[in-house]
């Protein structure tokens, strides 16, 4: 499905980023125009247009349409700006960051969200990575909050509840939220039978809407982003409903590592001890079922 909106900045943004990352390694021979355009969603001309910019930024040689291009040398070059990565949106920052989580041997990732949408598309290349024999860590733990079923949620919500009185708009979500967190278990589930990896992917429920959007990888990095609410009108159903919702594919995303001075440190560590206590205490065992 093509994507009209992702245009060929927000392709080089991405791919930038995971050169930066480390995700992309030097000398490593970039997926195919065919393949990244797969990815995107976009048109080749799009993934064209990407890849120049990154040739113009000395990051890409070798870009032609016979072949693909690859990572430039890029040691020794400063890093993105003052204090490192740049916040970024979600659906730009999040799948360079889990790509390179992929490198540890142990791979850990907490995350806390409304839906699972942002975490399954970002897993996507890691996953593309193993299956092309390029990574093969030996274990991966995923633990994921959502929200419960049984709750009425802040958001998405609609303008009126009176518009809204078969809750259509909660349904819409549910089926979301369940759709994209059994993707999720099913793509990370099956590198067990393929490639013989420690395999470990766990839900629970929040008895409440979570404000903001909190990854935690491996440890030692967390990336947090606020849900920003607006008013939309959307078809469900046949039935045009206003509602608030967020768009979490655009929330920034901010990075924080630890080691990088006491305020990454500090809030690494805090986030991680605050997902534990959500984890180990007033969220619930989650079955992702339909209906």
């Amino acid at each position: 499905m093509k994507r009209p909106h992702t245009s060929h900045r927000d392709v080089a943004d991405e791919l930038r980023e995971r050169i930066r990352s480390g995700a992309l390694r030097s000398g490593q021979r970039m997926p195919t125009q065919a393949e990244l355009a797969d990815e995107f969603g976009v048109e080749r001309g799009v993934i064209r247009e990407a890849l120049r910019i990154l040739q113009g930024e000395h990051l890409l040689a070798n870009v032609s349409k016979g072949s693909p291009a690859t990572v430039a040398d890029t040691r020794g070059r400063p890093p993105a700006g003052p204090g490192g990565v740049k916040p970024q949106p979600t659906m730009v920052g999040l799948a360079p960051r889990i790509a390179a989580a992929f490198e540890a041997p142990h791979v850990v990732i907490d995350a806390l969200c409304l839906t699972s949408i942002s975490l399954t598309m970002a897993i996507g290349e890691p996953l593309r990575q193993i299956h092309a024999g390029q990574r093969k860590p030996a274990k991966v733990t995923v633990r994921v909050l959502l929200p419960s079923r049984s709750i009425d949620l802040a958001f998405p919500a609609p303008v009126d509840s009176g518009d809204d009185e078969s809750g259509q708009v909660h349904r819409r979500w549910l089926d979301q939220r369940n759709a994209q967190g059994q993707v999720l278990r099913h793509n990370l589930l099956a590198l067990r039978t393929s490639h013989g990896i420690d395999v470990d992917v766990s839900f629970r429920a929040l008895p409440f809407t979570p404000p903001v959007k909190l990854y935690l990888l491996n440890g030692s990095e967390a990336l947090f982003a606020y849900y920003t609410l607006i008013k939309q009108s959307e078809e469900i159903d046949h039935e045009h409903l206003e509602m608030y919702d967020a768009q979490g594919a655009q929330s920034m995303l901010f990075p924080f590592q630890q080691g990088d001075g006491l305020r990454d440190t500090t809030f690494v560590e805090q986030s991680h001890l605050w997902f534990d206590a959500l984890w180990g205490t007033i969220s619930q065992d989650l079955e992702l079922a339909r209906g």
